[in-house]
């Protein structure tokens, strides 16, 4: 074994001991990850994030994931020629930027997120599964409305 093999068997090594209570801790829990649209976009920092997702599944914790993705709708909004409007960091969200934020979302970046995953956890036989939060309704939401803008 030549010393660089050695030197980062021994930093794995620790890595392990020190991420073991919070392996405890957290076995058979669920856990959400945002991943954020901001991160997305870089091939390198998928893969990274989809490994570090089966990593924690072959822990035996159960990670969620739920995605942003305000950059990439703002691009397709933009290619769409739909205006988009913000009100104290908020997005409005009319019917056409809806369809439009929806088409990214769902049809797009989610698939991919799950891809990622599927891809990073075929030897062990894990499988990004991707939902929206449409599908049975399991998320609800309401309008948003502001009197005034908030400081």
């Amino acid at each position: 074994m030549t010393d660089a093999a050695e030197e980062a068997g021994w930093a794995t090594a620790k890595t392990l001991a020190e991420a073991l209570p919070y392996i405890q801790i957290y076995d058979r829990e669920t856990v959400v990850i945002k991943y954020g649209g901001h991160a997305m976009g870089q091939e390198q920092v998928a893969k990274l994030f989809a490994a570090d997702a089966v990593l924690l599944k072959l822990l035996g914790v159960h990670p969620v994931v739920v995605h942003g993705g305000g950059p990439q709708i703002s691009r397709m909004l933009e290619r769409a020629g739909v205006k988009s409007t913000f009100i104290d960091g908020l997005r409005v969200t009319d019917e056409a930027t809806m369809e439009v934020a929806e088409m990214v979302l769902s049809g797009a970046i989610n698939k991919e997120i799950a891809n990622w995953i599927t891809l990073a956890g075929a030897e062990a036989d894990v499988r990004g599964v991707g939902l929206s939060g449409k599908d049975a309704r399991m998320i609800t939401a309401e309008k948003v409305t502001r009197t005034k803008r908030d400081n």
